[in-house]
């Protein structure tokens, strides 16, 4: 793998997502991207548009649950996971220059961030306002130059956009979390003595009675913890079902690697996307 030099991820600058390209990869260009799959095509050699050598990914919110898309573009993409990073989640009242807290009465942001700061919202009567993104929001305040707006967004957004915080920390939940996981075209394994290490694969199950209780028999057997197991429809079939899974360890370790042999006899496919350090805060 050549030195990378540059991470996409979605989003405005200043967003969430920035940030923990900032925090984690602060060498390297971060490089927004309008959707996940203009992300996926940055770092994905095969697409033939490859400008990023990895990408960091939004894929669970302690609040708002999976990151929808990204189970769909996972399977099929050239991509693997490589790093995970939780990031805190921080919202602050961001206003233009010489705006005061009694001057607002709109504010703007995505839906989830709006849903997560609803106590602020409620007590001084704000009329909430749909923006596609947190940073975003942001950028339209100061670009609409009235006193009156505000937006709900990240911190960087406020050094990024020349904007006042007119209030911090205003989120309703300190416990709100997201986790990111970062994307190569290379697979790059953790060690297997390289501590707390996370392994991620897929698999579908074969459409027989007992199937999923039989796939992962193996893993209760043989002591693996299981961490993450979620289920997508594939193709629209109801009756073709594709699992993600996480697991604590790693795939040369004697009871992860039975457990994965076993999973094996009663699944269509297993898939790899993952193994890689656990981050600190998962422990």
């Amino acid at each position: 793998m050549s030195e990378p030099r540059r991470i996409a991820y979605q989003g405005e600058p200043g967003s969430n997502s920035h940030m923990v390209c900032q925090r984690h990869y602060p060498a390297l260009e971060s490089v927004p991207c309008a959707s996940f799959e203009d992300v996926f095509a940055a770092v994905d050699a095969a697409s033939g548009e490859q400008s990023a050598s990895l990408a960091m990914i939004p894929i669970d919110n302690s609040l708002a649950g999976r990151v929808a898309d990204i189970h769909h573009f996972l399977p099929d993409s050239n991509l693997h996971i490589i790093a995970e990073h939780f990031l805190r989640i921080r919202f602050h009242l961001l206003g233009l220059p010489g705006a005061h807290l009694d001057d607002i009465r709109t504010v703007h942001s995505h839906v989830h961030a709006l849903g997560q700061c609803r106590n602020i919202i409620r007590e001084h009567g704000f009329t909430p306002i749909v923006s596609g993104d947190t940073a975003g929001a942001a950028r339209e305040i100061l670009e609409a130059g009235d006193l009156t707006q505000a937006a709900i967004s990240p911190p960087l957004a406020a050094s990024i956009y020349g904007l006042d915080v007119l209030a911090t920390d205003i989120e309703d939940a300190d416990h709100n979390t997201t986790r990111f996981v970062v994307l190569s075209p290379d697979f790059i394994q953790a060690p297997v003595d390289a501590g707390n290490v996370v392994t991620s694969f897929i698999f579908n199950v074969r459409n027989l009675p007992s199937a999923l209780y039989k796939a992962l028999g193996g893993f209760a057997t043989n002591g693996v913890n299981m961490t993450k197991l979620e289920s997508y429809m594939v193709d629209g079939e109801f009756i073709a079902t594709q699992f993600l899974a996480e697991v604590d360890g790693h795939p040369d370790q004697p009871g992860l690697k039975r457990a994965l042999e076993e999973l094996a006899f009663f699944t269509t496919d297993v898939k790899l996307l993952g193994v890689y350090p656990a981050d600190p805060a998962r422990l």
